[in-house]
């Protein structure tokens, strides 16, 4: 016991270490590049922004304060772990940006350079948080907990669909349509930058996951409920211990990989896990199927648990 909970301190002070990192490579992005430039890249921050810009509140306060009912709702949705990680790591992120913001500079030139090293520091940013297994909230929370009610659509259209309306509110406030078209750059390099770092250059469409556990169904339950993926069951025999079992397998997407690491961990510290690449994923959740497509989910749908 005093084993585990030592290995639970260094975790949650690994964590933190992380999003204190985190938090403070984002506060560059916004606070010396975007905000001073009028780029409001979508998402809460983005819609922070903009409100600093009417009313000159902060930016860091305004962005956990909207996210706040947010986290409320995922709660419910999604439950309490990926929620707890995704709290801290906004809440330090939040921090981070009003209390640097007196601290750093303001980068008030070329625009197009403010975006492209803007999307860069955020790319890096969530990059680190993604690792940890956790968001900064938002956006991708919005998105997650929406896919529960429209199943038809994939997480990357709701992301889409909210950053988009926060980038044409921009612009009205703003009263420049080069605000949008800035944070179109912002946008594409970051999420080019996270893929990157995450998954090296060639990133695909996703990643395919091969889970080797003890706890099989422990494990897929917590990927359906916390996850929100499907997984597939495989018999299966180890031909060195003999031992039959099953392997599941699991597609995700980017930023859920290390999400579905964790949990696996938690659930059996011995689990034997494969990455790999998927060069293009068809289905419920990623791209739409085409019309020859459709008895391969019917097929793994017979293995689902």
């Amino acid at each position: 016991m005093p084993g585990k909970q030592k290995s639970v301190a260094q975790t949650i002070l690994l964590d933190i270490l992380t999003y204190g990192i985190s938090g403070c490579i984002f506060a560059v992005a916004i606070r010396t590049f975007t905000a001073p430039n009028k780029i409001a890249p979508g998402g809460v921050t983005g819609l922070a922004t903009v409100i600093n810009y009417l009313f000159q509140l902060p930016i860091g306060a305004v962005s956990f304060l909207i996210n706040i009912p947010i986290f409320i709702w995922a709660f419910f949705e999604i439950g309490y772990k990926l929620v707890t990680k995704t709290i801290a790591a906004a809440l330090i992120t939040s921090i981070a940006i009003d209390w640097l913001g007196g601290l750093l500079p303001t980068y008030c030139g070329d625009p197009m350079l403010a975006a492209i090293f803007g999307g860069l520091l955020e790319g890096v940013s969530l990059a680190i948080v993604f690792m940890r297994g956790a968001t900064t909230g938002g956006t991708d929370m919005v998105a997650r907990v929406l896919k529960r009610r429209f199943r038809n659509l994939s997480t990357g259209k709701l992301m889409m669909c909210v950053d988009v309306i926060v980038v044409l509110f921009s612009a009205v406030v703003y009263r420049r349509i080069e605000s949008v078209l800035y944070a179109i750059i912002y946008l594409f390099v970051s999420t080019n930058v996270i893929d990157a770092i995450l998954y090296g250059a060639d990133s695909g469409n996703g990643k395919v996951l091969w889970i080797v556990t003890q706890y099989p169904t422990q494990v897929a339950q917590r990927i359906l409920k916390e996850v929100d993926r499907g997984v597939t069951a495989m018999h299966s025999k180890g031909m060195y211990s003999g031992r039959e079992g099953e392997v599941l397998m699991c597609a995700v997407s980017r930023s859920e990989v290390y999400q579905v690491m964790d949990l696996v961990k938690d659930e059996d510290k011995a689990a034997f896990m494969i990455v790999g690449d998927a060069g293009e994923i068809r289905g419920e959740g990623f791209r739409r199927s085409v019309q020859s497509d459709k008895t391969l989910p019917e097929l793994l749908q017979k293995h689902k648990n």
